[in-house]
C-alpha cells in the first residue's frame, strides 16, 4: 500500500474521497500545507480540478464546528460574491463532512492562483490582511452571531482566563511561581482593566459579532499576481464574539517588531506605522463598526495581547501542557514578549487613540 509522508494510509484518503461529490475520477493524493491541527491533502481529478481534503482533529465537537463553518460560508455565498469565501464540497448524501471509524473529513475546492504567506513580507501584506479580516467582519455584520456554537467556550473571556491563572498559581504544580514573581506581579496589576471587554460584552455596550479568532496572515488567501485578498480561511474557531477581538489579535501578532518567543525584550516594540496601516485597512473594509467599537480598538489590542501573555504564563506555571514548546522555558519567553508589548502599548496609548480617531474621521 502506498503511504503518504506523514504515515497516513494512502488508501484511507482515497476511499474517503469517494464519499464526496467530486468532479471526475480521483487521480492523485498528496500531503499539503503545514497546519498543526488538521491533516491536509491535495486531491486532483481527471478533469484537472483540485480539492483540499482535511482529516479533522478530534479536539473539537466536529458536528458543532462544521455547522458553524457551513452556516457562515452559506450566508456569505447567498449575500455576497460567492468567490469571497471558500467553497465547501458536500458529501453525496448532502452532509458537510464525512464520519467513519477512522475519523472526520471535509473537502473544499482548491482556490487556484492563490498563495499563503506565513509572515508579512511588506507593510502592504499586513494592510491586505486587514482588508481581508475587516471584509469578513463586514460581510457577517447582519449574521445572527448568537446562533453559532462556541467550539472553545470562554475563549476570549479574559475574566475567566484570570480565574484559571489564579487557580494554577494556587496549585503551582511545578514549583515555578517563585521564579516568575515579577511576571505574576505584572499580571495582577493589570487584572481590573483586563476584564473591560468582557464586562462590555455582558452589558451589551459592544455588539455581538461573528469573529474569526485566529487572525494571522496565514489564514488569508492572497491572489498570486495582485497580492490582494481572495478570502479568509480556517473557520474552525469562528464563534460569537467582539470585533475588537479579531482586530486586537492582529495587532498583537503583526505590529510587534519581534518574534513571539524573543528573549531579548529590547527588540520587542510596537511598530506604530504597522499599527496605522492595519487600522486603516480594517476601518476601510468594515465601515459598519459602531463608534463604541472604534473607540475600543486600542483596548482590544492591549487586552488580546495581555490575555495571550496570561495564557502563556499560566501554561508555564502548570508545566507546559497546552502550548507546544520546542525548548525549556519557551512559554515563559512568550509570556514576557506579550507583557513587554502591553507595556509598549501603554507607553504609546495616546498615540494609538489619536491614530484611530484620525483614521476613523477620515475614512468614515
Amino acid at each position: 500500500m502506498k503511504t503518504l509522508a506523514n504515515g497516513q494510509a494512502y488508501q484511507e484518503i482515497w476511499n474517503v474521497s469517494s464519499f464526496f461529490d467530486l468532479e471526475g475520477e480521483l487521480i492523485s493524493v498528496e500531503p499539503h500545507g503545514n497546519g498543526h491541527i488538521n491533516r491536509t491533502y491535495m486531491l486532483c481529478s481527471t478533469t484537472g480540478k483540485r480539492y483540499i481534503l482535511q482529516k479533522l482533529s478530534d479536539a473539537f465537537d466536529i458536528e458543532k464546528l462544521m455547522a458553524n463553518v457551513s452556516s457562515v460560508i452559506t450566508y456569505i455565498k447567498e449575500h455576497f460574491d460567492p468567490s469571497s469565501t471558500m467553497n465547501l464540497v458536500y458529501t453525496k448524501n448532502g452532509k458537510s463532512y464525512h464520519h467513519d471509524e477512522n475519523g472526520d473529513y471535509r473537502v473544499f475546492d482548491f482556490v487556484e492562483h492563490s498563495k499563503v504567506l506565513q509572515n508579512a513580507e511588506t507593510a502592504e501584506d499586513f494592510y491586505q490582511s486587514a482588508i481581508a479580516f475587516g471584509s469578513f467582519q463586514n460581510m457577517l455584520a447582519d449574521f445572527p452571531a448568537e446562533t453559532l456554537s462556541e467550539p472553545i467556550v470562554n475563549f476570549h473571556n479574559t475574566i475567566d482566563r484570570y480565574r484559571i491563572f489564579h487557580e494554577t498559581l494556587e496549585r503551582d504544580p511545578m514549583g515555578r511561581a517563585k521564579e516568575v514573581e515579577e511576571e505574576i506581579a505584572f499580571v495582577l496589576s493589570e487584572e481590573e482593566e483586563a476584564g473591560t471587554l468582557q464586562r462590555m460584552r455582558e452589558s451589551g455596550q459592544l455588539p455581538l459579532r461573528v469573529t474569526h479568532n485566529d487572525t494571522k496572515l496565514n489564514n488569508v488567501l492572497l491572489d498570486k499576481e495582485s497580492g490582494k485578498p481572495i478570502c479568509v480561511i480556517d473557520l474552525d474557531t469562528v464563534m460569537p464574539g467582539l470585533s475588537v477581538y479579531d482586530y486586537g489579535d492582529s495587532i498583537r501578532f503583526g505590529a510587534s517588531t519581534a518574534l513571539e518567543d524573543e528573549q531579548d525584550l529590547s527588540k520587542v516594540l510596537l511598530d506604530l506605522d504597522l499599527f496605522r496601516i492595519y487600522t486603516k485597512g480594517f476601518l476601510e473594509a468594515c465601515p459598519n463598526l459602531t463608534e463604541e467599537e472604534i473607540a475600543m480598538l486600542p483596548m482590544g489590542a492591549k487586552i488580546m495581547t495581555l490575555e495571550c501573555g496570561v495564557r502563556f504564563l499560566t501554561d508555564h506555571i502548570d508545566g507546559d501542557h497546552y502550548f507546544n514548546i520546542h525548548k525549556e522555558g519557551q512559554n515563559l519567553d512568550r509570556a514576557r514578549t506579550q507583557f513587554k508589548l502591553v507595556q509598549e502599548m501603554e507607553a504609546h496609548w495616546d498615540e494609538m487613540h489619536s491614530i484611530v480617531k484620525e483614521l476613523a474621521a477620515r475614512i468614515r
